[in-house]
């Protein structure tokens, strides 16, 4: 396994719990899919809004992670908006994480989420700042 494939399964998250994957990562781009059962509906049977929402802030976390690791960062999420723009049942919708703004102490992703017919579901902005590598102790 490399470097990534290691991090996204160092420790258990949500994103395990509702089957999120991680499919790609780039210098600027995250790809992932989730699927819409009963781990991610919300009572009427239709894919979550907050579910919608943790497959944005995971794969927008996860390219800002990939972008500072190497100068002792971290990354970590301070907003994120969700317009949710069509239900879905059933199947799996795949995000696409786009970097918009990288700088030294922000970066900002827009994130698509779109059904297996490829129209699209959610539409999302992350901003996660980046600091200093906390000390573990």
């Amino acid at each position: 396994m490399d470097a990534k494939s290691n991090y996204l399964r160092s420790v258990p998250t949500i994103a395990d719990a509702i089957g999120l994957e991680v499919l790609e990562i780039s210098e600027e781009q995250v790809k992932g899919r989730l699927p819409v059962d009963h781990r991610t509906h919300q009572p009427y049977g239709l894919l979550h809004g907050g579910a919608s929402v943790v497959l944005a802030e995971t794969l927008g976390s996860v390219g800002s992670h990939f972008l500072v690791a190497d100068q002792n960062k971290v990354a970590v999420g301070v907003e994120v908006n969700a317009n949710h723009v069509r239900s879905v049942r059933s199947g799996w919708v795949y995000g696409v994480a786009t970097l918009i703004h990288k700088g030294g102490k922000m970066h900002v992703w827009g994130i698509d989420i779109r059904d297996e017919a490829e129209r699209l579901v959610c539409t999302s902005r992350l901003s996660v700042m980046i600091i200093n590598q906390p000390n573990k102790e």
